[in-house]
């Protein structure tokens, strides 16, 4: 499938809400999924980094979000994703963004979250996340409902360039 181009601040779709897959097994689903891990792949091969990617970076409205991660067995698409649970406890992160970039932006999120979804088969699965795997759901969901990682800066002095902060705190983002 096609790489495709990744939407850029500015945009206005990106603030735009996604409506749920109807038909998760269905070709223009399927196809959506090759597309977003084929964008993510390229993504990762000319930046050396990236997990996620959700379907309206790519400039489609549909809640299907591409992850690729280190945790075993978990890498796929998620399809109507939901936060279902989440944890009192937050996390102070530095989060970059495809759709934002050259840019690093400190923000909060829940510790842990449990999110519930169709897996590219269409069965129901729900996976407990912590740590980094949680921060990246939530950015990735939070992409579905139309909020960028910028509407969650604890302030404007929290929004930093990538190479300010790669020369402050010296070691790459985990995105």
């Amino acid at each position: 499938m096609p790489i495709r181009d990744i939407l850029i601040l500015g945009n206005p779709f990106l603030w735009e809400i996604s409506r749920p897959v109807e038909d998760p097994m269905g070709n223009d689903c399927r196809g959506l999924i090759a597309d977003l891990n084929d964008t993510l792949a390229d993504f990762r091969n000319k930046n050396g980094f990236g997990r996620g990617i959700a379907a309206p970076q790519i400039g489609v409205l549909s809640r299907v979000i591409f992850v690729r991660t280190p945790e075993p067995g978990f890498s796929g698409a998620l399809v109507n994703p939901v936060i279902t649970e989440t944890d009192a406890t937050t996390i102070e992160v530095w989060d970059d963004c495809f759709s934002v970039p050259g840019l690093m932006v400190r923000l909060k999120r829940t510790a842990k979250v449990r999110v519930k979804y169709l897996d590219e088969q269409g069965r129901h699965r729900s996976v407990d996340a912590d740590g980094a795997l949680s921060e990246l759901l939530q950015h990735e969901t939070d992409h579905l409902d139309g909020i960028l990682t910028v509407d969650r800066a604890k302030s404007a002095k929290d929004i930093c360039s990538r190479e300010e902060w790669l020369r402050r705190y010296g070691r790459p983002a985990t995105s």
